[in-house]
């Protein structure tokens, strides 16, 4: 065949390739580029958005719900569900207060111990039993709901957070200019993202997640995998609920109304797909990031009711939805 003669068919393998390429970089990156360009807007709309009160006061405020979606990732992951974590996040903020009076180490593994036991319990019963996920961690919702209202009498009693206390510093302190809370969350993101790309047991999540019955019959241990994300996402709402606790210094009641909803959100809008097998933890960071950018300019508009907040939310979500499943339908075709 002479040099210059092209394949017939080159271009349609490339072209394939290419697309497919081009789709996966906008799953795994489009969270990411809507976040710059929605800063760039805002900081060009409202000299306050840049400053670095506001900074901060949006990097701590999205700290405590990163942390429930790092925990949310691994579960959706394997294409699971849990709706317990806004409950948990709650427990685990009163029962840190409560244990703060006998020391940090008290308020920080009681609650890793309390929510950690209840998102172990979800993930034997959606493991062992087949039950489906949805049913038991709402099911763990109420109860943990229950619990916390028989802990503060009915929420009558509010337990508080000594101020000069090391329990404290975990929550009001700062290093080099930016919140305790904010450098545990990196830390933990850190971790995540190492153990879910670079460890046998994140192979073993994305395998669940792909398809339950291969990843049984290639080794899987399917069950413990399940086991040990609901655990961990139990794990991680009740430490997030110790750290709130320890920047309020109480222990709210009120609090994690809806934060189950808002971490799923977050995870989906990173990339991280609802069917299971596909996501990455740096992808919910950035879509907890993109959520309180888009909560602080509406708080900046200063006419808009907070109840915007949810509606734009909601319509963002419902069109990164579509847009993933448009992405992954083309890269199947492909």
């Amino acid at each position: 065949m002479p040099a210059d003669t092209v394949h017939p068919d080159a271009d349609e393998q490339s072209g394939p390739g290419r697309a497919e390429r081009l789709s996966a970089l906008a799953q795994q990156h489009g969270a990411l580029v809507t976040l710059l360009l929605a800063m760039v807007v805002a900081s060009l709309s409202f000299d306050t958005f840049l400053t670095g009160d506001n900074l901060e006061n949006m990097a701590l405020s999205s700290a405590f719900l990163a942390v429930v979606a790092l925990g949310m990732t691994f579960v959706i992951v394997t294409g699971g569900i849990d709706l317990s974590v806004g409950s948990l996040f709650a427990l685990g903020g009163v029962l840190a207060a409560w244990g703060s009076q006998y020391g940090t180490a008290v308020a920080l593994l009681l609650p890793l111990a309390v929510c950690g036991l209840i998102g172990l319990v979800n993930g034997l019963l959606i493991a062992r039993s087949g039950l489906a996920p949805f049913i038991v961690t709402l099911a763990a919702m109420l109860g943990a709901r229950g619990i916390l209202l028989a802990v503060t009498d009915e929420g009558s009693r509010t337990y508080l957070v000594d101020k000069d206390s090391f329990f404290a510093t975990l929550g009001q302190g700062s290093l080099l200019g930016i919140g305790v809370p904010v450098w545990i969350t990196v830390a933990l993101f850190v971790l995540g993202a190492v153990v879910l790309r670079r460890s046998r047991f994140g192979q073993y999540v994305y395998a669940v997640g792909g398809n339950e019955d291969a990843a049984a019959l290639m080794g899987a241990p399917v069950a413990r995998t399940k086991i040990a994300v609901y655990t961990l996402s139990g794990l991680c709402a009740g430490l997030a609920g110790a750290l709130n606790a320890a920047w309020l210094v109480s222990g709210v009641t009120i609090l994690g109304s809806g934060m189950e909803l808002e971490a799923i959100s977050a995870v989906v809008i990173g990339g991280t797909l609802l069917t299971g097998g596909f996501g990455f933890v740096s992808g919910s960071l950035v879509g907890v990031l993109l959520l309180k950018v888009i909560q602080n300019v509406i708080n900046q508009i200063g006419s808009l009711d907070s109840a915007y907040q949810q509606v734009v939310s909601g319509a963002f979500l419902a069109v990164v939805v579509v847009a993933q499943t448009w992405l992954g339908h083309r890269r199947r075709m492909l």
